[in-house]
């Protein structure tokens, strides 16, 4: 079982990156030393009224520096919370938590929708493989140009503003691209089209599934999904996001 910590993490920085969404730097002492690509951190919010941690993915992961940065959008009370503490304040977080990616030198598409996009920019930065980022955003572009120093970069965008009018499987088809394996991090809908294409194409693919979290350690059974085989925790057909994902094999689990 991997190690996890909950520790005071100290804000070395944040910013409102687009519209609601934000980036945050976080000091920690154990936790960014431990942290993989695809793992996300628990954060306790500073109002006792709010007893369950938000789950929100690591985005970067500044090991050297004990530092880690999560991306996330104000969606209610806690992350609004959040968006509100400025440099050195403290926040209670938990972590690293869940699988991260695995690394296969193979040439790869990394295909992020929405907020599912910051997990895949330490992604793009640990994998040593040719790499086809694809991007697909409802409207406000956040961390395009930290993606373009990692690897060619695709948009699709729902109003067409920018890139590919579209998603980003049109956005795979209309540049012509291919690849041998997918890694991937979205909504629900995207992820069931991601893992329909790869099964048409027989290719590798992983994905990160999100879900509503409680306790984020695999007890309260709260973000259980359908899998493919049984789980041993509950001898059903179900996996926990928290703990035997957020990642997983794309024929693993339905979506």
């Amino acid at each position: 079982m991997a190690e996890k910590f909950r520790e005071q993490a100290i804000i070395i920085r944040q910013e409102e990156i687009s519209y609601g969404i934000y980036s945050m730097w976080l000091k920690t002492e154990n936790i960014a030393a431990h942290a993989k690509a695809g793992q996300f951190v628990s954060l306790y919010c500073h109002d006792g009224s709010r007893l369950l941690p938000r789950p929100i993915s690591i985005c970067e992961i500044d090991a050297q520096d004990c530092a880690l940065r999560v991306v996330y959008r104000v969606i209610g009370k806690g992350t609004e919370e959040f968006s509100g503490l400025s440099t050195g304040k403290h926040v209670n977080i938990v972590g690293p938590l869940g699988n991260g990616f695995p690394h296969k030198e193979k040439k790869a598409f990394l295909i992020g929708g929405g907020i599912g996009i910051p997990p895949l920019l330490q992604l793009a930065k640990e994998l040593d493989c040719e790499k086809q980022i694809i991007l697909g955003y409802r409207d406000d572009l956040f961390l395009k140009e930290e993606f373009r120093k990692q690897g060619k970069v695709y948009i699709a965008t729902e109003n067409g503003s920018y890139g590919t009018d579209g998603n980003v499987l049109d956005a795979i088809q209309e540049n012509g691209l291919d690849a041998e394996i997918i890694y991937a991090c979205g909504p629900a809908p995207m992820l069931r089209a991601v893992k329909e294409y790869a099964a048409k194409k027989q290719m590798e693919c992983w994905i990160s599934m999100e879900e509503r979290m409680a306790c984020g350690i695999g007890a309260c059974l709260g973000c259980v999904c359908k899998s493919k085989e049984k789980d041993g925790h509950t001898n059903v057909h179900n996996k926990r996001v928290c703990k035997e994902g957020p990642v997983f094999r794309a024929e693993e689990v339905e979506i």
